[in-house]
């Protein structure tokens, strides 16, 4: 999810904390508890300082190793160890368990979308990405904002989040419910589809769809069961070319070919270099296809410049291969 929505989600587990007895008994217990639920529901999204570095290193590890299982066992240890000391007087105990609900319910909910994480290394380190809910979902993120605006008011915290997170529960079953729907619809529309890749939009019936059949590549949309296939691209092999082999040492390149699933290329030759440009088909917007890695070579085939990740206008394209030059 968004940071917004875990923000609120952290506020909101320490509201129902509050049915725990322990913690309603006892205000050192209930304060600690409220920091480390707030603190757990945002310290595994730390790897987002790799943005400063560059686009290919965050890709590549956004969501990895910090949402592993180690990761979550080890976090709200983490906390508790900064947190105890300052408040000593906290039960430790229950401090420990609501602050690790909050990081694993971090985890448990960021599986539910497009981009998903590596929630089973050090078992597997495949992505594992349901496509169910948007990583913003403004239903979610509403319910918790009435939720802390009735607490605000004086409502009982626990009993709250509790109705709150009940609504919650019957929301994503029924997401699940329609995402299981779209997928029968979709094997149906095509049926020689070898991989189905569903994303949700903000919008509750509108999804985002991309087909992997023998030969071509569908991009689609979808409304509740409707499908309306937007383009239809012939899939060609990745050719072994010195071009495309020098452009595949890139990092950025790589990056993306570790992330995305779903992609077309595209190598266009000037007088003075050759543009190698690899295409996600995953999220078309108005008709255009913004996540992109771009490696630009001279005719000795030296990489001059690259970029991967979200392009809107030529012009920021050109920008960027000109920073990542520098």
């Amino acid at each position: 999810m968004d940071t917004g929505t875990h923000v609120v989600m952290g506020f909101a587990l320490g509201g129902l904390a509050t049915l725990d007895p322990v913690v309603a008994e006892h205000t050192v217990t209930a304060h600690s508890v409220l920091i480390g639920t707030i603190i757990g529901s945002q310290i595994p999204d730390i790897d987002t300082v790799l943005k400063l570095r560059n686009n290919a290193v965050y890709i590549r590890n956004h969501r990895g190793i910090t949402h592993s299982i180690p990761a979550v066992m080890l976090w709200p240890l983490v906390i508790i160890a900064v947190i105890y000391p300052l408040m000593p007087q906290a039960n430790l105990l229950h401090l420990w368990l609501w602050t690790f609900f909050a990081v694993f319910l971090h985890v448990f909910v960021d599986i539910f979308n497009a981009y998903g994480t590596q929630a089973l290394r050090p078992f597997s380190s495949r992505w594992v990405a349901l496509g169910i809910i948007n990583t913003f979902d403004p239903f979610i993120f509403v319910m918790h904002v009435i939720g802390l605006i009735m607490w605000g008011f004086g409502a009982d915290p626990g009993i709250t989040f509790a109705l709150i997170y009940v609504i919650l529960i019957g929301y994503y079953l029924r997401r699940i419910y329609a995402h299981h729907s779209l997928k029968k619809a979709i094997k149906k529309r095509i049926p020689a589809a070898e991989t189905i890749i569903v994303s949700p939009t903000m919008r509750f019936h509108q999804w985002r769809i991309a087909v992997k059949t023998r030969n071509s590549f569908y991009v689609a949309r979808g409304h509740q069961r409707s499908i309306t296939v937007l383009d239809e691209f012939k899939r060609i092999p990745i050719p072994d070319t010195d071009v495309i082999n020098a452009a595949k040492k890139d990092k950025n390149l790589s990056a993306f070919l570790h992330f995305s699933p779903v992609f077309r290329w595209e190598v266009d030759e000037f007088d003075d270099y050759y543009e190698v440009r690899f295409i996600d088909l995953r999220y078309r917007s108005n008709g255009h296809y913004p996540f992109v890695a771009v490696v630009q070579l001279d005719l000795e085939l030296n990489i001059t410049g690259s970029y991967t990740g979200w392009i809107f206008s030529k012009e920021k394209l050109k920008k960027k291969l000109e920073i990542n030059t520098l």
